[in-house]
């Protein structure tokens, strides 16, 4: 249970600074470079320490499937 809270706080936050990075209009997307989304979710995972390298991985790469359809864009829907 600690893991899925763990990642939950990281989503909700990683929706935040999707909100707060994108360069979309206010109600928009809220898209952002999915090297910003890898970065930023890589440091709050490593920080957290609940969340397994393994899954960090797995999701990144889920996450880059879909952005790669999108111009390199992860979309908060991604998520």
């Amino acid at each position: 249970i600690s893991c899925w809270n763990s990642l939950q706080s990281l989503l909700s936050s990683m929706k935040q600074a999707c909100e707060i990075l994108t360069r979309d209009p206010e109600g928009g997307a809220a898209r952002i470079p999915f090297e910003t989304f890898s970065f930023l979710y890589s440091y709050l995972a490593s920080i957290d320490g609940e969340i397994p390298e393994t899954e960090t991985k797995a999701f990144l790469q889920d996450i880059q499937e879909q952005a790669d359809k999108h111009s390199g864009m992860v979309l908060i829907r991604h998520f």
